[in-house]
C-alpha cells in the first residue's frame, strides 16, 4: 500500500473556500478519500493560533481525525498588519516526510510551494495538491503530479 504524507495549509483552505463557495473544507471527506488511495501514515494541518474557544474545538476535530496540528502565535504588528505563515515551516516538514513516503499531499493554493513539489517530484516522489481552482495558482498546479480541484463533497455545506 502507498504511504501518504498531507500538509494542509489550514488559513489558505478557509480563506480560498470561503471566497469562492462560501463555506468550509470537509478535512473529513479529505482523509476518507486518501485513505481509499493509500496508508495515510502522517498528517499535519498547519494553522495560527488566536487563542479562541471556537478555533480550539476545531483544531481538537483536526485531531481527532488523524492530523497532527501545528500551531504559530497569531501577531500584531504595530503598524496593523499582521503575521501568521507557515510557509517554511511546511517546506522543512514536507522535505523530511519524502524520504519515508511515496506521496506528498498538499491542501493550499499557495504559489510559494511550486518550487517545493518540483524538488519532491525530483525525489521520484508523487506530489498532489488539492486546491479551489479559480484560486490555486497556476504555477502550483503546473508543479503537482496532481491537482484534485476542491468542489463537491470536499465542502462543508450549512
Amino acid at each position: 500500500m502507498k504511504k501518504i504524507a498531507v500538509f494542509v495549509d489550514v488559513q489558505n483552505l478557509y480563506y480560498t473556500v470561503r471566497q469562492a463557495y462560501g463555506c468550509h473544507f470537509n478535512y473529513s471527506v479529505l482523509m476518507q478519500q486518501l485513505r481509499t488511495r493509500g496508508d495515510v501514515v502522517e498528517a499535519y494541518a498547519y494553522a495560527i493560533e488566536r487563542g479562541d474557544a471556537k478555533q480550539q474545538q476545531f483544531q481538537q476535530i483536526l485531531r481527532n481525525l488523524g492530523f497532527t496540528v501545528k500551531l504559530k502565535p497569531f501577531i500584531q504588528r504595530s503598524d496593523g498588519s499582521a503575521k501568521g505563515d507557515w510557509d517554511v515551516g511546511i517546506t522543512i516538514d514536507v522535505l523530511d516526510a519524502a524520504n519515508r513516503v511515496e506521496e506528498i499531499v498538499l491542501a493550499s493554493g499557495d504559489g510559494d510551494f511550486d518550487l517545493l513539489l518540483d524538488r519532491v517530484r525530483d525525489f521520484g516522489v508523487e506530489a498532489s495538491v488539492y486546491g479551489v481552482p479559480a484560486l490555486t495558482a497556476q504555477s502550483l498546479v503546473r508543479a503537482a503530479t496532481r491537482f484534485v480541484p476542491i468542489d463537491g463533497e470536499l465542502l462543508l455545506r450549512g
